[in-house]
């Protein structure tokens, strides 16, 4: 597993295929917590993705071993459930 510490507010994360996936908030319990702006139609909280995932972390990207439209669906909310919108 990559060394979530050397993840920093404001770092792209991006799928395998270089898809962005969101931008970093910080990092909080072994997850990706994303900026508001990246949570899709939940603009009005975080949502997370688990720092298993993180296959790099180079400059100023994190790179995810999912591709990007595998990775959105992986996204969690802050209580570790899938997004809502997932199971409608």
């Amino acid at each position: 597993m990559t060394d979530l510490s050397q993840i920093t507010e404001h770092m792209e994360v991006i799928g395998a295929d270089g898809v962005h996936i969101g931008t970093v908030d910080k990092v909080e319990d072994g997850r990706i917590k994303m900026t508001k702006a990246d949570s899709g139609s939940h603009d009005d909280h975080h949502h997370y993705i688990s720092g298993g995932l993180v296959a790099s972390v180079e400059g100023n990207q994190v790179r995810l071993s999912a591709a990007g439209d595998a990775a959105v669906l992986l996204e969690e909310e802050k209580d570790g459930k899938p997004i809502s919108d997932l199971r409608e």
